[in-house]
């Protein structure tokens, strides 16, 4: 009874500063714009860098003076990109893209953002660690954005940051004081992980609104939910393997280190093995493909069946296939090192299992388009960057049976094959279902509408951008280019059969790059400008429409929606409208309901009956 009183004597939130309501706030919808401008900052930062050394490898001859001015002494006295800087610039990009953008701005955003929204709940279970969780992830940015102006340059070796390299200072300019701001960030960076994902498992399975059971919950919060699991046993071994690496370049530990010389002068370590740094890598590293792109297929599974004006097709199947490819993605990291020296039983172990994960991931594909298929589709921007989002996770996907094969993945591995693959499956597949959330879930966020023909011509240079830069890349790595080299020019049969391709790479991306901009003009202007968005301008089901259009912090002004029914009722035969909202009682729809669903209306009166006071259990 106390509990319930303290609740409803916080029904109605304090007045609060500036500072508490738009900096340090606990309310779960600011969080979540935080998150998102957060990852709209590193996205630029990202491609920007990307474009960087899309330069240098398209356009080799070509003298780059005019990036002195944003890259300084990283432009040697040729004109060229610095070598080690190079490194540096993929290093940072792949770690930005994978990490602050896909993982912290998709996942943070919209899980912050639906969370509570499409449950039912007030807020999340705890306002005060989210608002952490999103505070550590602003350290984690501070900290790396720094390492990019240390004078050694900020760290190289790749995103994976393998030892030997990354764990002796002296081994690369940027194995130094970037690499050990990298290390911290990405502690920093994992705590924030997971401080959300405990918030969002325990939102999600004690929240939940009246009537919301399992069964009723959109696939968004299913794949959020199943994400956050991911999260809480995957990253904590990533925390593991930095603070080891972090021991090993600064307190003389051999975790990974053994018989290493410099300068042929033999360093003491001994005992390490770079390989156990790989293993505790990739078991974060290949669930991490996962907390990615499950984020962005929930969003699509709403997006698409909201504009199909269809129920998704499959709904239990899609539940099962995105708990398959959770359990399995912890099994499949091996993977990722058939050629570490792996014994070739093992190997084929995890060759075994990696094939198996294709089945739930064709599972889903199908049901997109079984669910599209003779739909009245309506071509909104989030539907057709969704459809984009299919369109990648299939043709990125398939690519992947074939590196899963390991007597096909050794000659393709470090060849840019493994680039245009998981740029595909991964990076634009994900992108893609975070602009579809943004463009969605836009009028909830800031109240107006994004402009749907600026974002139709987003789409299409964006779409038709990302497949001009990367399959291509398939054909290079058959023929055996391989991914981070400098300059390939000084081998004469790259030089002659893969500069004209290189080019035609590059202006692919500058394209890519360039669209972004329309996004980002559409968004900050929409924000201020944008036409007002309407209560449900989508006519869905879900509960989020069912809140104010300026929902305070609370979501809803009166007690909590109840829900009856599930979340994908459109269309259905006999019905008023083409949507059923879930909170709609059966009683009210007597014309449209089945034999099972009319049984249901007895039931409806044993939850009214409940006590209404369960609003109040939930935290503000």
């Amino acid at each position: 009874m106390g509990t319930e009183a303290h609740h409803a004597a916080h029904a109605e939130h304090e007045p609060q500063s500036r500072w508490r309501k738009y900096l340090f706030s606990e309310d779960h919808k600011t969080i979540a714009r935080q998150y998102l401008i957060t990852g709209i900052f590193w996205a630029v930062i990202g491609l920007s860098l990307s474009v960087f050394f899309r330069l240098q490898l398209g356009f080799s001859s070509m003298k780059l003076d005019f990036l002195r001015p944003i890259l300084g002494n990283w432009i040697n006295e040729a004109g060229k990109l610095d070598q080690d800087f190079y490194l540096s610039l993929v290093t940072m990009h792949g770690t930005i893209m994978v990490f602050f953008v896909l993982t912290a701005g998709l996942s943070g955003t919209f899980s912050n953002f639906l969370i509570p929204l499409q449950i039912g709940a007030r807020d999340m279970a705890s306002g005060f660690l989210n608002m952490l969780s999103y505070w550590f992830f602003f350290l984690a940015s501070l900290i790396m954005f720094s390492s990019l102006f240390v004078r050694t340059g900020p760290a190289a070796g790749g995103w994976v940051i393998y030892p030997p390299l990354s764990a002796i200072p002296e081994a690369h300019p940027g194995s130094g004081v970037g690499m050990t701001l990298w290390l911290i960030s990405m502690a920093f960076f994992i705590i924030s992980q997971l401080l959300g994902g405990i918030n969002y498992i325990t939102t999600v399975i004690n929240l939940r609104t009246r009537g919301m059971s399992f069964s009723k919950l959109p696939l968004t919060i299913w794949s959020f939910f199943l994400t956050a699991v991911l999260g809480l046993i995957s990253f904590p071994v990533l925390l593991s393997a930095v603070l080891l690496l972090i021991f090993d370049r600064h307190f003389g530990t051999s975790f990974y280190l053994s018989e290493i010389y410099i300068k042929g002068e033999a360093l003491p370590n001994v005992g390490g093995s770079p390989i156990l740094f790989q293993h505790l890598f990739w078991f974060l590293g290949h669930p991490e493909v996962y907390i990615v792109i499950m984020p962005a297929l929930g969003i699509t599974s709403e997006i698409i069946a909201t504009n199909a004006r269809k129920p998704i097709f499959g709904y239990r199947a899609m539940i099962a296939s995105l708990m398959g490819i959770a359990f399995l993605s912890f099994i499949v990291w091996g993977h990722h090192m058939f050629v570490s020296g792996m014994n070739p039983f093992l190997g084929s172990v995890f060759m075994f299992l990696t094939l198996i994960i294709a089945v739930p991931s064709a599972v889903k594909a199908f049901n997109y388009i079984t669910t599209l298929w003779k739909g009245n589709i309506r071509f909104t921007t989030a539907m057709m960057f969704s459809i984009g989002l299919v369109s990648f996770f299939i043709s990125g996907g398939l690519t992947g049976i074939i590196l899963g094969n390991s007597t096909l993945d050794i000659p393709l591995h470090d060849t840019y094959f493994v680039v245009a693959h998981f740029h595909l499956v991964m990076g634009a597949a994900a992108a893609f279902g975070l602009l579809a959330g943004v463009y969605h879930w836009f009028p909830k966020m800031f109240g107006r509408v994004m402009n749907e023909r600026l974002g139709n011509i987003h789409f299409w240079l964006t779409f038709i951008g990302v497949y001009l830069t990367f399959f291509p890349m398939h054909y290079l790595g058959i023929a055996g280019f391989p991914r981070r080299y400098y300059a390939f020019t000084s081998y004469d049969f790259m030089k002659g059969n893969f500069s004209g391709m290189n080019t035609f790479i590059t202006i692919a991306a500058i394209m890519t790059f360039a669209g972004q901009w329309i996004f980002l003009w559409n968004f900050f202007y929409s924000m201020f400008k944008g036409k007002k968005a309407t209560q449900n301008p989508w006519r869905s089901n879900t509960l989020e429409w069912t809140t104010p259009i300026h929902p305070g912090h609370g979501n809803w002004p009166g007690e909590l929606p109840a829900v009856y029914r599930w979340p994908y009722d459109y269309s259905k035969p006999n019905a008023v409208e083409d949507f059923i909202p879930q909170n709609v009682p059966f009683s009210q729809t007597p014309e449209s309901n089945l034999p099972h669903e009319t049984e249901q209306v007895e039931l409806e009166k044993v939850i009214e009956a409940q006590n209404l006071n369960d609003q109040f259990k939930q935290p503000h």
